[in-house]
């Protein structure tokens, strides 16, 4: 199945909602990361998210082209994820 351009726009408002939330709870600033930053990671985020809920099987239909709260929960602990796995990365490899 071919990726839409509705599927691409879906993917980007989540994952800046996701992001955005995430660099909130990081940064502890209403900006979080600021706008292209919160952005990427909550691509990231998304894809990283939307891959283990479905390996784990735990929200089905993400594949919608919709934004509900569950892309969202996926968005944002994916970006959680990414994030503790940058920073695992950034501090071991030094």
């Amino acid at each position: 199945m071919p990726i839409t351009l509705a599927q691409i726009i879906v993917w980007l408002i989540i994952g800046l909602i996701g992001g955005t939330l995430v660099g909130m709870l990081v940064k502890r600033e209403r900006a979080g990361f600021g706008f292209w930053t919160n952005l990427g990671v909550g691509l990231v985020g998304a894809l990283v998210g939307g891959a283990l809920f479905r390996l784990f099987d735990l929200l089905p239909a993400l594949e919608q082209v919709a934004i509900s709260a569950r892309d969202v929960v996926s968005s944002v602990i994916g970006s959680l994820l990414f994030l503790l796995g940058w920073w695992i990365w950034d501090k071991f490899a030094r």
